[in-house]
């Protein structure tokens, strides 16, 4: 568990509306307004298709309670974005990770067990278990 601090989640998609969808589905699954801070880090500053730097950045500071930032992200392009801040070192915060699991599912899982208090290593390990999942 963490200090009393919660663990922060960001979803990078290449669209905007798809992160912010995304954001907003996994906090009323995680039971609404007691949830770990979300928020959405989607196309380009001027709503196109894409990934900036500057609003995952923005994202990230915005969610940062001292206990790490998951970072979920949609496609490749959007891996190397993060994976180029996390490269750099300064602009993200302290404890900030890309976390390997579904985008939609993933951040589900993500949410409810930072919600819950989980620390960022059980975060990571409740999104990446999303890819076993079975629907059927």
């Amino acid at each position: 568990m963490s200090d009393g601090n919660q663990v922060g989640i960001v979803l990078v998609s290449h669209s905007g509306e798809v992160a912010a969808a995304v954001a907003e589905l996994a906090k009323q699954l995680a039971g609404g307004g007691g949830t770990a801070p979300v928020a959405p880090a989607g196309g380009t500053p001027d709503g196109g298709l894409g990934t900036s730097s500057e609003l995952i950045v923005a994202a990230a500071e915005q969610v940062d309670r001292g206990a790490g930032v998951a970072v979920l992200v949609d496609l490749g392009s959007a891996v190397l974005t993060v994976k180029a801040l996390l490269a750099e070192g300064d602009e993200l915060p302290e404890g900030t990770r890309l976390v390997d699991a579904p985008f939609l599912e993933g951040a589900v899982a993500a949410v409810v067990t930072a919600g819950a208090g989980g620390d960022l290593d059980a975060v990571e390990a409740a999104a990446a278990e999303a890819y076993g999942y079975r629907k059927q």
